[in-house]
């Protein structure tokens, strides 16, 4: 059983650096920083020293290390190895699978570079960084002890490679985007363009890690580490949505609170699927994009709280409403989730069941929380707000 959680909590521990990983890349602008952040997340998801990404290069058909963590000064910038099954990153490049060398001692076949050799490198793992019209290079982690990868170690290092292949090819995306608009002199459309782009490509790249997060939930069969991917791929599909119903609109900094509180609240009901209602009544309040995500996770986490805790029985409701400031009440709305279950009050200050996230994504809008049960439980929570207007079309 110790075994047994020791995987669960090694497998938590990599989901969240992927979810972490990606979300640090749609908010970076440097790709060399991407790649750099890269190699030190996967490294340390593999408690490996080392870790490399390689860059592909067409006409010198090589592979150049562009970014890297663990290694000597010199190392990142130079060719690691031409793209043949003459290396092992070689290989997998041409052959589009992970390339395992669990020792390198025992493999005579590979020409390896002087630096392998200065580091003590004998175990290996490439997988492909996957791109457009060819891969964009390898990304490869090395270990100066002698190692029998599994399954779950090239998982983790295809699932983060492929992460990693959407956070370039955004990069790129981008940049052809900059050097085009650059060229104009309609601002206001430029911004339009870039807002649009980094909506499809945030909401593509979180449904990517939800999607890898749900397959490691199925493939899990201990409770407690189901409970805690499921807690992780609810905030990640929470997030999703905040771009879900950015796409399509004119806007760049602001959306509608309320009409997002609607459709989240639809996809919870629809992600439960049990005989408990939910119902959402929301006023429209225009609200600045990050106060929007952390009020959308705040509604998440008291809804899910309920569903999962307030109905013994399996029968109820669950209301959900938005208000915006009323005159009498300065610039101040409130978010309100109630239900009528069996008054179900966990410590506030306990970190169990998300309220400790709840707490600081409260005080993160300057928000006050207020929680009264009596024929069920009443969570009220009041935040000012500051007038805001969406882009002018």
């Amino acid at each position: 059983m110790s075994d047994l959680a020791a995987e669960i909590r090694t497998l938590r521990r990599q989901q969240a650096a992927i979810a972490g990983f990606g979300s640090f890349a749609l908010r970076q602008n440097d790709l060399m920083k991407i790649l750099t952040e890269a190699a030190r997340v996967c490294a340390e998801g593999l408690s490996v020293p080392f870790c490399k990404v390689c860059r592909y290069r067409t006409e010198e058909n090589d592979l150049l290390i562009e970014a890297g963590f663990g290694w000597h000064e010199g190392v990142i910038g130079h060719v690691v190895s031409r793209a043949d099954e003459s290396s092992p990153q070689g290989r997998a490049f041409i052959t589009g699978e992970p390339s395992i060398c669990n020792d390198l001692r025992q493999d005579n076949s590979f020409k390896l570079p002087a630096f392998y050799g200065e580091h003590g490198i004998i175990s290996t793992i490439d997988v492909v960084i996957k791109g457009d019209s060819q891969p964009y290079g390898i990304l490869e982690i090395d270990n100066n002890q002698q190692h029998d990868y599994d399954e779950h170690d090239i998982n983790f290092l295809t699932g983060f490679a492929n992460v990693l292949a959407e956070a370039v090819a955004t990069s790129a995306r981008l940049s052809t985007l900059r050097v085009t608009l650059e060229e104009k002199d309609r601002l206001l459309d430029q911004k339009k363009v870039l807002a649009e782009e980094l909506q499809h490509r945030v909401r593509n790249n979180m449904q990517l890690v939800y999607g890898m997060l749900s397959k490691q939930l199925d493939d899990t069969e201990d409770a407690a580490g189901k409970r805690g991917i499921r807690s992780i791929a609810r905030r990640v599909s929470t997030l999703a949505q905040v771009y879900d119903n950015l796409l399509g609109t004119e806007i760049g900094r602001t959306t509608d609170f309320g009409n997002y509180a609607q459709s989240l609240c639809l996809n919870i009901a629809e992600i439960q699927a049990t005989n408990i209602v939910l119902r959402c009544d929301c006023e429209p309040l225009m609200l600045d994009l990050d106060t929007v995500t952390a009020l959308g996770i705040v509604l998440a986490e008291l809804v899910t709280n309920a569903y999962d805790h307030a109905f013994p029985n399996g029968d109820g409701s669950i209301t959900v409403s938005v208000r915006a400031p009323a005159k009498d009440a300065g610039h101040v709305a409130t978010l309100t989730v109630s239900d009528t279950g069996s008054g179900f009050v966990p410590e506030f200050a306990s970190k169990r069941h998300g309220l400790g996230l709840v707490r600081r994504l409260i005080q993160q809008v300057r928000g006050t929380l207020a929680v009264k049960s009596d024929s069920g439980t009443v969570w009220n929570v009041k935040f000012p707000v500051t007038p805001v207007n969406p882009l002018p079309a």
